[in-house]
Order: structure tokens, then C-alpha cells, then sequence
């Protein structure tokens, strides 16, 4: 059985717990670039928790945060891209359904012409 779990993203606050339980730092430059960012861009806060673990010894806050920085930015087109898609699939299919109304539509109308029947405006035989 495949069950969906609905978990929430990871926002500002969040990440700031993060940020001091793997970092240890309560505050640093490029918090005001990742507060936008986090909000703006949906990642789970063990996705978030990923990019701020140091890989190294040599991993400093600075590494780690750009990391994150960079991994949101990723998330963030990745997202848009899929929303252009789904645009592009939605307007494509709409044009679909037009035109197979406007098919059938025509259809019945050449039906109509070749059985002599005639309709008025508000669709009802006369």
C-alpha cells in the first residue's frame, strides 16, 4: 500500500534551529538571502538539515550555508520549470478540448444541414 504523507517545508524559523544545532551559530550574513529564499522555495527541513551538515573537517558555517544557498536556488528553478511545464500541458490541452468541441460541434451542424433540420439560435428545431 502507498501512502502519502503531507509534511511542511521548512521556513525561516526552521531553518534557524537548524542552523544552530548543526552550525552553532544563532546569526550570519547570508540569513537575509536564505530567509527569502526558504520562503520562496519548498524544501523539507531534512533536505535543509542535509545541506547544512558538514561534509568535512574543513567545512565551515560559510561552506555549509552556501551550500544551502545553492541548493535552494536549484530547488527554486526546478519549480518554476515544472510550473511552466504544467502551464504548457494545461494550455495544450485546453486547446485540445477546443478544438474537439468545435469538431463535434461542426460535425452536427453538417448533420443537421444533410437532414434538413434547422435550429434557431437558442438551439431548439423549428
Amino acid at each position: 500500500m502507498d501512502n502519502h504523507i503531507e509534511m511542511s517545508y521548512c521556513r525561516f524559523e526552521a531553518f534557524k534551529v537548524l542552523a544552530k544545532n548543526y552550525l552553532e551559530i544563532e546569526s550570519h550574513d547570508m540569513y537575509g538571502e536564505i530567509k527569502r529564499l526558504v520562503e520562496e522555495t519548498d524544501m523539507s527541513p531534512a533536505d535543509v538539515a542535509e545541506n547544512l551538515m558538514p561534509k568535512s573537517d574543513e567545512d565551515d558555517a560559510d561552506i555549509c550555508l552556501r551550500r544551502l544557498v545553492m541548493s535552494l536556488e536549484e530547488e527554486k528553478e526546478k519549480a518554476r520549470k515544472l510550473a511552466e511545464e504544467e502551464k504548457k500541458k494545461k494550455e495544450e490541452r485546453d486547446a485540445r478540448r477546443k478544438k474537439k468541441k468545435a469538431e463535434e460541434e461542426h460535425k452536427k451542424k453538417k448533420e443537421t444541414e444533410e437532414n434538413g433540420d434547422v435550429f434557431r439560435d437558442n438551439g431548439n428545431l423549428i
